[in-house]
């Protein structure tokens, strides 16, 4: 056995009564929250919590803590002693629950298990106590099915063929038409199923119970739905988990008791109001599992109106404590009201930005906490389109509207489906009839997610929104048969697995087939056809255009385009780009030119190929005005021809066989003949790692100086224009300072000629991309010769760690993900470790020389949330991404640079 290493700290277990909010890693978000209430003076049932630090040691050395045992039989003794009752005992027991709780919430990822104290004895002695023997029985099936399945191992569908079978057998419906005579056999039958799975008895003696339900607490933080929630969250894998062992309160006492699940805001739209599900006669898994279909918990106010009012009471000072939405999960004990979580709760991407804005009109928060509370995901997530209104589409059912968005994709009926179906292209909707921990592999796989049964707190909604998955719950009208993998909606009509419909998040409407869709009106604003404050504008408009304000304000880093085009440019600009970070001249040689560039590759003499760069150079010149035009007075970074020139000839096997072809049918072929010879001269193993960048201004003379002369050229042409052009010139793959000095030489030749013949004074500065392990190990060298660095993170990416991008994606990226060995993709987030620290030498090291270096990144990672907030760490000047992404860039530049002021508000 490892050997055990136990942290020096003072305790591993807290009662409720010492904690408080702020101390989410060590308590969890759920323990400190109860703590939290606890200080507050809010009903909450006594309990303590189990340190992550105890968690840690056992995942780290398979043992608990050697003084856990102890420490957790002394709160155990107070938590009695409190109660005036022991653990389990046969005449009046106490029951706990034992619930995990880790520092970010990961809504039914753990493990839970209620009612442990239980027994065949003690059962007798809830009967007498409560008064109830259904409820008694009742409670003590849900111990053996929750710790059967949780802490024994157990498939948990054996239990629910179980109780349907009770329920055929009775000739009900639902569970709660079960007597205690039925349950008492129900008790029976689980206990077989217990003995028959797990190899032993349910445990009789409650202290063993709560023991192994806390050590199977802890190996969940582990298990593979938590994994796979984690990864897909981006939490980080050694937090581990708390655990709360809490004094039972009982919503399953009849219809004066009853649990829920409360808003202080709509989760989904922001929405001021009362929000949330009620459930009369029941436990709290029972809301979260989406089993039975709650009431509104206005409703409430009907049924109870003095917990109902206290709730209201509650709900208001939690918001204004916490400052934000709260999620609040209470039980109603025949009549009295207790508070069983709060948290600061998920809300879908839409609300997020009401709320934040709604908050600084209250005067709750400032801008800078308010940027805290939104995201560029959540940023992205907004602009993507909605549904035609005006479309004709056939509406089968509408549910409850749990996560906003469009969704269209083939019907499937179950996770592995969803995920097979997936990775082979196709898009799916996951229709159940409620979700469950399980079932987390399919909904991530999937467009979105449908529901038969359920609300805006069941596990299909709560975990959706998380992940900005469209869903719709609760549409009772349509019967999902998932053993015949069909669902039946109004009217007769099936839907079979593979049929295709349309879910919209946002209204709760289901249809048959496509329906189209329409930009969202986030991309119109940023677009300039949505204007802020005008009659029609959109509420969401108003709140993401105060948002953007605020980082735009706020924010250090100066956010430019990748555009290689004017139009690319115009729409940048309209999406609040400060210029363009990389114009990728390759794409210009495309199309109509493409035969100009291979009469430049086979040119024999100095001649021809003068002749070519010549033909040449008045459309690359053409190009850069227009570009200028469009980005008049902000800079605009020109990438010289950086691909392999074999990528603008034809593919080898296609010209072998026409030359075959040709020579066999005794066809002229001489041109083709030059060509396979061209190609098989260029042919390359690897030639992203071959003659590329620099290495081909070097290789293949005057070309890059009819590049920068085209530049040059246009900007002389816009200055005379009344313009103002901002060039600068950007060379590729350069590996050694040499390299860039004798191409520098030649541009700034070129660029004196130009000045000469146009009598025009011209500014372009002349820099590098830093994407080779090289170049960033001697920056210093580099930064003699550069006026600038761009960062091609990309390509760094794939030189630091040897792989190809397009090949390893499709190979063992998912392997490497599944077991944990990327917790992101490299290319997605930037890799902080090693191409990260390459960055942030690189520019260390570039200042050194020259202090004014301009420092920036071209590759992808400029628009990742996560990659911005890097480079505002490490001192660049600018990200560049596409123009999509650019809101999201403005955005997350703000947040970065308020960062160190505001909280994690994951």
């Amino acid at each position: 056995m490892p050997e055990n290493k136990e942290p020096h700290v003072a305790k591993f277990v807290y009662d409720f009564t010492e904690g408080n909010k702020d101390l989410k890693d060590l308590l969890g978000g759920k323990g400190a929250n109860l703590a939290e209430m606890t200080n507050l003076g809010l009903p909450v049932p006594p309990g303590f919590t189990i340190t992550t630090e105890a968690c840690k040691v056992y995942l780290d050395s398979g043992e608990e803590p050697a003084a856990l045992r102890d420490e957790v039989s002394a709160h155990l003794d107070a938590l009695e002693q409190r109660m005036g009752k022991k653990l389990g005992q046969a005449d009046d027991p106490l029951l706990v629950s034992v619930r995990s709780g880790a520092k970010f919430s990961m809504p039914g990822m753990m493990d839970t298990v209620l009612n442990i104290g239980l027994s065949d004895k003690s059962v007798k002695g809830l009967t007498k106590q409560a008064g109830d023997e259904r409820f008694a029985w009742d409670s003590y099936r849900r111990l053996i099915q929750m710790f059967g399945k949780t802490v024994l191992g157990v498939d948990g569908e054996l239990f629910e063929e179980a109780l349907e079978q009770a329920k055929e057998a009775k000739g009900v419906q639902v569970d709660t038409e079960l007597d205690a005579a039925d349950l008492k056999k129900l008790v029976t039958a689980f206990k077989k199923i217990v003995k028959g799975q797990a190899g032993r008895d349910f445990p009789q003696d409650p202290r063993e119970q709560m023991d192994l339900a806390i050590k199977a607490v802890f190996d969940s933080w582990n298990g593979d739905r938590a994994k796979l929630y984690r990864r897909q969250e981006r939490i980080p894998g050694d937090l581990g988990t708390a655990v709360n062992v809490c004094s039972m309160v009982f919503g399953n006492l009849g219809p004066d008791s009853g649990t829920g699940v409360a808003f202080t805001r709509d989760p989904a739209s922001g929405q001021q109001g009362v929000y949330g599900d009620y459930l009369q006669n029941a436990q709290g898994e029972d809301v979260v599992a989406g089993i039975r279909n709650t009431v509104a918990l206005a409703d409430l106010e009907a049924i109870d109106k003095t917990s109902y009012d206290q709730l209201m009471k509650i709900m208001e000072t939690l918001e204004n404590h916490y400052l934000d939405l709260c999620d609040i999960e209470f039980t109603i004990e025949r009549g009295k009201l207790w508070m069983l979580q709060t948290r600061v709760g998920k809300r879908t991407a839409g609300a997020a930005f009401r709320i934040a804005t709604q908050l600084v009109d209250q005067g709750l928060i400032d801008e800078t906490e308010a940027l805290q509370r939104v995201t560029g995901a959540q940023l992205a997530q907004l602009m993507f389109p909605r549904f035609d209104e005006d479309a004709k589409a056939e509406q089968v059912g509408r549910g409850i509207a749990a996560s906003p968005g469009a969704a269209v994709g083939k019907a499937v009926f179950d996770s592995y489906t969803a995920v097979k179906w997936s990775r082979s292209g196709e898009k799916v909707i996951l229709v159940r009839r409620e979700t469950n921990p399980d079932d987390l592999d399919g909904m991530i796989a999937a467009e979105g997610i449908l529901t038969s049964r359920g609300g805006k707190t069941s596990h299909a909604a709560v975990v959706a929104r998380g992940m900005g998955k469209t869903c719709v719950c609760g549409a009772e009208e349509l019967e999902v048969d998932t053993k015949r993998r069909r669902m039946t909606v109004p009217g007769g009509h099936v839907v079979e697995e593979g049929d295709v419909i349309s879910i919209d998040g946002s209204s709760g409407k289901v249809y048959l087939g496509e329906v189209p869709v329409v930009p969202s009106p986030v991309v119109e604003y940023f677009e300039g056809r949505m204007h802020p404050g005008a009659d029609d504008a959109d509420e969401l408009v108003e709140a993401v255009h105060r948002m953007m304000a605020f980082a735009d304000r706020k924010r250090r880093l100066r956010v430019r385009a990748n555009a290689d085009n004017a139009e690319d440019a115009l729409r940048a600009r309209r999406f609040g780009a400060q210029g363009i970070g990389l114009c990728r001249t390759e794409h210009m040689f495309l199309g109509d030119r493409r035969e100009l560039v291979e009469r430049l590759i086979l040119a024999d003499t100095e001649t021809e190929r003068e002749e070519s760069l010549k033909q040449l150079l008045p459309l690359q010149k053409k190009d850069f005005v227009e570009l200028f035009e469009a980005m008049d007075g902000l800079p605009v970074t020109v990438r010289l021809l950086d691909p392999p020139l074999h990528e603008f000839l034809p593919d080898i096997t296609e010209l072998s066989v026409r030359v075959a072809l040709a020579e066999s049918r005794q066809e002229p072929h001489e041109n083709e003949l030059r060509l396979l010879q061209a190609v098989h001269r260029l042919h390359e193993q690897n030639p992203m790692l071959g003659l590329r960048g620099v290495r081909l201004g070097l290789v293949i003379p005057g070309l890059f100086t009819m590049q920068v002369r085209a530049i040059a050229e246009a900007a002389a042409e816009r200055k005379s224009a009344k313009g103002d052009p901002r060039a600068e010139i950007m060379i590729p793959l350069v590996g050694t300072v040499q390299e860039l000095e004798i191409v520098r030489e030649e541009a700034d030749q070129v660029i004196a000629e130009v000045e000469a013949a146009t009598g025009t004074r011209l500014k372009l500065a002349i820099g590098t991309m830093i994407e080779l392990p090289r170049a960033a190990l001697t920056a210093g060298q580099i930064a003699e010769a550069a006026e600038f660095f761009s960062f091609g993170t990309n390509d760094l990416t794939q030189t630091v760690w040897g792989f190809s991008r397009d090949d390893v994606e499709a190979s063992f990226f998912t392997a490497y993900l599944e077991k944990g060995i990327f917790g992101v993709s490299p290319f997605e987030t930037i890799d902080k470790d090693g191409v990260g620290s390459l960055v942030k030498s690189a520019a260390t090291a570039g200042r050194a020389t020259r202090p004014d270096l301009k420092l920036g990144v071209c590759g992808e990672h400029g628009g990742d949330p996560e990659s911005v907030h890097f480079f505002h760490e490490v001192g660049l000047d600018y990200v560049s991404c596409s123009p999509f992404r650019i809101p999201v860039a403005r955005l997350e530049a703000g947040r970065a640079a308020t960062e160190s002021r505001g909280s994690d508000h994951r």
